[in-house]
């Protein structure tokens, strides 16, 4: 999707946490991860040793009265070849929450192209493709190199270059996206395990709690920016196409490459993801909660969906950030059920993986085989029930990640007057093509741009614009462009028997809703 559609020799159709006290900090300074892997040559972290001689000689360390061990992980400033400690003063929530989430927290690039309205000589009005570098951020969910960001990040990206806090380089693989919640799930392919971002909860969330963002703003990267929670609840119109339901507001500054990366509360926990800023606005940002985030990441990371197994439950989190998660629904003839789950059950841990939401269920078992037995502990009525589950193979369709699918489908048969599914990828390795799939035309409505260009059910779809058509997902990405309306006729190309064949469908323009509300970051 998003790659250029290639030359043609095809026919001519017919036509407030409180958290500065001394206590919250010796708390914060305790808890202090050994991820950290700052670049600056200025920080550096005490030994215990280096401690215990610290504080002899430092009279305000003393004077806290703090036992040593609490300062693990304390930098120290070296100044023109000498070095002293840094005051407690200093260290401050914020500092200790940027230190612990920093590590998790990635750089985005990559190059994608645009189709911009041009004016040629004559005067009339064309389109002219455009070769732009994007930016944006990602936070490492999960150890193995799962990143979670904005679609809009990654959406038409050829190669999504990806680049640590210590500076390390990778190439991003897009795993699975949902346009319409704008979440995707990017991969790097990590020789050893990534830290992960803390995770927090948005359920609690005050007005006037202090927050940080942290991304690479305007290419800075780990740019780090505070500022309060402004609103909850906010919804924002970004275009015709593209709404947000329930974000959390901030005036923590979000400029263009934040989009993807952490709201932290002082806690340094991930409550949002930074996602959008009021157009013409001063100090209005938008970030997604990470509750919402999350549950899309669950059905993004569904083993199902990605792998092909099943476990056989549907499962729920809980009014506790901390877990455990509830079983909902189990599937009749599944592994779990023929283990004895029932809906209702509380699911403890998975493996070695301590469950607190359902994308810790789903994370536990991707690396897992079919017939492969998993310990997974279950409570029932107060009681612990240890078990060992051995996933099957799905014997249904991968589950839809949200109904952005059907909604897809909707709009196809209403903007151009086609009913598609995916035609297996069996006939393209028959064929002698250069084509990867395409969408096979099961209908197409009476009078619509489809008819009269002459289209006609059983002809293969395998491009549209400049975009591949080989998949639900590329359709959904297609009919879900802010810009649709605008781009007048778009050139398709459908495959009928041995022959190519290429036409322009018009698209309707939708009248106009209310003014841009706010601009993606």
């Amino acid at each position: 999707m998003g790659v250029p559609w290639p030359g043609s020799s095809a026919t001519q159709l017919a036509s407030g946490r409180v958290g500065t006290t001394v206590l919250a900090m010796k708390t914060r300074l305790a808890s202090v991860e050994p991820h950290d892997r700052t670049r600056s040559a200025l920080l550096m972290t005490h030994s215990l040793s280096a401690i215990s001689r610290s504080l002899r000689a430092c009279t305000v360390f003393a004077a806290l009265s703090f036992a040593a061990g609490d300062f693990t992980g304390l930098p120290i400033i070296a100044t023109s070849g000498q070095a002293h400690e840094v005051s407690a003063e200093r260290l401050t929530p914020v500092v200790l929450a940027v230190r612990n989430a920093r590590a998790s927290v990635v750089s985005m690039r990559g190059q994608k192209t645009v189709v911009e309205p041009t004016q040629a000589a004559d005067g009339t009005e064309t389109e002219a493709p455009r070769q732009v570098n994007g930016m944006g951020t990602g936070t490492i969910i999960d150890e193995r190199g799962y990143i979670l960001t904005n679609y809009h990040v990654v959406a038409d990206v050829r190669r999504i270059e990806v680049t640590l806090d210590d500076n390390r380089n990778f190439v991003g693989e897009l795993v699975a996206y949902d346009s319409a919640a704008d979440l995707a799930i990017v991969k790097i392919a990590a020789p050893k395990p990534l830290p992960t971002i803390h995770i927090g909860t948005s359920s609690d969330l005050m007005v006037g709690e202090p927050v940080i963002a942290l991304g690479n703003a305007f290419g800075y990267e780990q740019t780090v920016t505070r500022g309060v929670i402004s609103a909850l609840g906010r919804d924002v119109q970004v275009s015709d196409t593209q709404s947000y339901d329930d974000l959390i507001q901030t005036d923590a500054s979000i400029n263009p490459g934040n989009s993807g990366g952490p709201l932290l509360n002082i806690d340094g926990e991930m409550i949002g993801v930074n996602v959008a800023v009021r157009a013409g606005a001063q100090g209005i940002g938008f970030a997604i909660p990470i509750d919402s985030a999350l549950q899309v990441a669950s059905k993004l990371l569904n083993v199902q969906r990605l792998r092909g197994h099943s476990h056989g439950m549907t499962t729920q989190a809980e009014n506790c950030p901390d877990g455990p998660v509830r079983v909902t629904k189990v599937e009749k003839s599944s592994p779990a059920e023929k283990l004895g789950i029932k809906p209702g059950d509380l699911i403890v841990s998975v493996g070695s993986q301590p469950v607190a939401r359902p994308l810790d269920v789903e994370r536990a078992f991707l690396d897992h085989n079919v017939g492969e037995n998993v310990a997974i502990e279950v409570r029932r009525n107060g009681e612990s029930l240890n078990l060992q589950l051995a996933m099957s193979e799905s014997t249904v369709r991968p589950i839809p990640v949200t109904t952005a699918v059907a909604d897809a489908d909707s709009r196809m048969w209403d903007v151009f007057g086609l009913n598609l599914s995916e035609e297996p990828r069996s006939t393209f390795e028959r064929r002698s093509t250069r084509y990867r799939g395409g969408m096979h035309v099961n209908s197409v409505r009476p009078n619509s741009p489809a008819a009269q260009e002459g289209i006609q059910p059983g002809d293969i779809l395998v491009g549209m614009h400049k975009w591949e058509t080989a998949s639900d997902q590329d359709i959904q990405y297609i009919v879900t462009r802010p810009n649709l309306e605008q781009m007048g006729k778009l050139k398709f190309y459908v495959l009928r028997g041995k022959d190519t064949l290429y036409g322009h469908l018009s698209v309707a323009a939708k009248p106009a809703t209310s003014s841009q509300a706010a601009t993606r970051r």
